[in-house]
């Protein structure tokens, strides 16, 4: 296999840039590196003659970033932490986890069970810059640019991505008392086509609730939806408030389980079991920051 000239320079040139931009000029990053002033100039000259883009606007007396330089640089900085640590794996050292962490979490999950995680986290690897994507949408790992993302669902889609299960609770069907008394009490699943119920937008059939009865049956009911949103802490709200039936996990109602401003229906039923996964690319070896994550927030998470 041959390569041309231009993708054996690929890498060239990109760990004293991103000392100039980390020091803030030439002679420090001179200084740091141990390299010239005038090396240092013409790696950065030849960085831009090979991308034929400027990436430093560069005075006597200062140095900054132009937009496109600003985009390279974050590239960059990313790629020598990601080297650094692929280093560390072979020398089988372990690497203190550094550079940006990309996650995406349910905002239930996140406010109800990691806010502790993340603080202890954080506390043991400073180096990490954590990026947090609350969001009950379901996002796509690779596309969006996620190192992890954390999935409750009953049911994982088969996929390439590596899934290590950290949690499992139940799911409910509940309703306010106040709704009950206004509108009666279901008994069974296929009473909920009578009722109004708060649906998950989320899900690929949202108004297609399924159940099992008590001798294992499946059982699909197909509900009207009074209110499809795609938030659990707005349909906890909306139920709390009387507007109808909806199902949530056991995580996103703890509270009002506890104190039971709300009641479960079909408790006859088997509860469906919610899951929730950590998700990340199908790769040999995780970065430390990632591996130190997961590994950490298993040994967080109470028991399933």
């Amino acid at each position: 296999m041959t390569h041309n000239s231009k993708d054996s320079k690929l890498f060239d040139g990109i760990i004293i840039f991103t000392q100039v931009v980390k020091c803030g000029s030439f002679f420090k990053a001179a200084e740091v590196t141990g390299h010239s002033n005038s090396y240092i100039s013409k790696t950065i000259n030849k960085l831009e003659a090979r991308l034929a883009v400027r990436l430093l606007n560069r005075t006597t007396r200062s140095l900054s970033l132009t937009p496109e330089g600003k985009v390279y640089f974050e590239q960059c900085q990313q790629l020598v932490l990601d080297a650094e640590d692929a280093l560390g794996l072979l020398n089988q050292s372990h690497v203190q986890p550094k550079g940006v962490l990309k996650i995406s979490c349910p905002v239930a999950f996140a406010q109800g069970y990691l806010q502790d995680f993340l603080s202890k986290y954080l506390q043991c690897y400073p180096e990490v810059e954590l990026q947090l994507d609350l969001n009950d949408r379901r996002v796509d790992l690779i596309q969006g640019g996620f190192d992890l993302v954390i999935r409750a669902t009953d049911q994982l889609e088969e996929s390439s991505l590596v899934c290590r299960k950290i949690y499992s609770c139940k799911s409910y069907t509940v309703a306010s008392r106040d709704y009950l008394q206004r509108f009666g009490r279901p008994t069974k699943p296929a009473q909920l086509s009578e009722h109004q119920c708060l649906c998950y937008s989320n899900l690929k059939t949202p108004k297609r609730w399924h159940y099992v009865d008590p001798s294992g049956h499946d059982i699909q009911v197909d509900v009207s939806a009074k209110l499809l949103c795609n938030s659990a802490q707005m349909e906890l709200a909306m139920v709390k408030a009387g507007h109808g039936i909806c199902r949530l996990p056991e995580f996103a109602m703890e509270q009002e389980l506890k104190d039971k401003s709300l009641e479960i229906l079909f408790s006859d039923y088997p509860a469906p079991i919610i899951n929730v996964y950590a998700i990340y690319p199908s790769r040999q070896h995780l970065s430390p920051k990632v591996r130190c994550f997961i590994d950490l927030m298993v040994e967080h998470m109470p028991v399933c």
